[in-house]
């Protein structure tokens, strides 16, 4: 049945998409981060439902002047560069065949992504991606909540099936990136019952991730917790509030969660935080051997016995930071980085242009609400290896659209103010 109902539903969105193409963000989207076919036990399970819907988009954006161009500035410029870098080290990689394919898979992410930026051209439509993705993540950080307070604590949390976040770690990491947009779509919806709902979501999604012992979640949450408590406009209510969740969270859970969260005190005691060390020496080492690291897939042992400390213990990097180091050197960790900054900083000109205009309330507070998703970003990805996960791209372009936003409405208003004056001139 699931089966079934599934491939209806995808099936039964294409001719949305061929009508409006930007549709096909929401379902590719929903069929990204929710991976609902991962539900299935029959043959929906392995259906290429992402390639078929990405067909349909290409072929409706092909027929379709309902779109918008990707911006050219500092960001975007960034975001290529690292593009065609991580090309280049994928021709030279160590293993180019194995590298070949998991760069294809990477580049549909980003294309999307950059179809993205084209497509969403409007609040209302920003809005829609938005409660896709907050609704497809949220399925797994409600559920898990939830199972979270009727098993006391006592088990780990896991995501969908397949997919970046399946891993306890990585669905922590989303949940908390997601957070954020849910509290945005609290501030600006209007029913009591949608607010209710997203009240309900963001405690047992916080209960989620700290239901996944995740120790670089923990890190996160404190991070995330710390800056929100700075971009809130009324920090009593909020630190209260903050502190109080916290405590509650935090002494409903079992002692087998602190006995993981001390581990943090005593990593050098600990076998899997020696081996993340291993490997980031191992990442430094090939960076500095090789100008373009060892390309995608390259943390093998043929690799580890010549550039890791302990060429016995192979890991993947668990490092965000690490990771894209590791696999394209340093002049690929520096344009990595150049994005996630470009993208801060345009948020933050974000919040001060619109700081205090009415109008612009929704676009302030969701700028406001991305940098605390970043902030999680930053500080639960130095614990796992999600460099090129789908989440932290698309706030790469929601940022890009609120700026071609913003700039459209300058023009618009300038454009207004001008008429008036002229029209003023004709009747004098």
């Amino acid at each position: 049945m699931r089966d079934i109902l599934i491939t209806a539903m995808v099936f039964g969105s294409l001719l949305l998409i061929l009508r409006k193409p930007y549709i096909g963000i929401l379902v590719w989207s929903w069929l990204s981060y929710m991976n609902p076919h991962r539900l299935s036990w029959g043959f929906a399970y392995d259906m290429p439902f992402a390639q078929i819907v990405a067909i349909t988009l290409f072929t409706s954006i092909i027929f379709s002047k309902d779109r918008k161009s990707v911006p050219l500035n500092g960001l975007t410029i960034a975001w290529g560069a690292f593009l065609l870098w991580m090309t280049l080290t994928t021709v030279v990689a160590l293993y180019p065949d194995i590298a070949t394919t998991y760069y294809i898979r990477i580049l549909k992410i980003q294309l999307i992504t950059f179809l993205t930026i084209l497509l969403i051209t409007d609040q209302e439509r920003l809005n829609k991606l938005i409660w896709v993705v907050v609704l497809s993540i949220g399925f797994f950080s409600i559920k898990g909540g939830v199972f979270t307070i009727l098993s006391g604590g006592g088990f780990r949390v896991w995501g969908p099936p397949g997919s970046f976040m399946e891993e306890n770690n990585a669905l922590a990491l989303a949940t908390l990136m997601m957070l954020p947009l849910m509290y945005y779509l609290y501030k600006i919806s209007k029913e009591k019952w949608v607010k209710y709902f997203l009240i309900f979501g963001m405690a047992s999604s916080f209960c989620s991730a700290i239901g996944s012992q995740s120790r670089g979640a923990l890190l996160a949450v404190l991070a995330v917790a710390g800056f929100f408590w700075l971009k809130s406009s009324s920090k009593l209510a909020t630190g209260f509030l903050i502190i109080l969740v916290g405590l509650s969270g935090f002494n409903f859970m079992p002692d087998s969660w602190f006995d993981r969260m001390s581990t943090i005190e005593t990593f050098d005691e600990d076998a899997s935080a020696m081996g993340r060390i291993n490997a980031w020496e191992y990442s430094i080492n090939i960076a500095n051997d090789r100008l373009t690291g060892g390309g995608l897939k390259a943390w093998t042992y043929e690799t580890f016995s010549k550039y890791a400390p302990n060429p016995l213990d192979v890991h993947a990097a668990h490092s965000i930071y690490f990771g894209v180091l590791g696999d394209h050197g340093w002049p690929g960790l520096t344009l990595y980085l150049l994005v996630l900054m470009l993208t801060w900083r345009s948020l933050s000109k974000i919040i001060k242009s619109t700081k205090g205009i009415e109008g612009a309330l929704e676009v302030n507070t969701l700028a406001k609400m991305i940098q605390v998703s970043l902030i999680a970003f930053l500080t639960g990805g130095a614990f796992l290896s999600l460099p090129y996960f789908d989440l932290p791209w698309l706030f790469v372009a929601l940022t890009l659209i609120l700026r071609r936003q913003l700039k459209e409405e300058q023009v618009e208003n300038s454009k207004n103010i001008t008429d008036v004056g002229l029209r003023a001139e004709e009747v004098r």
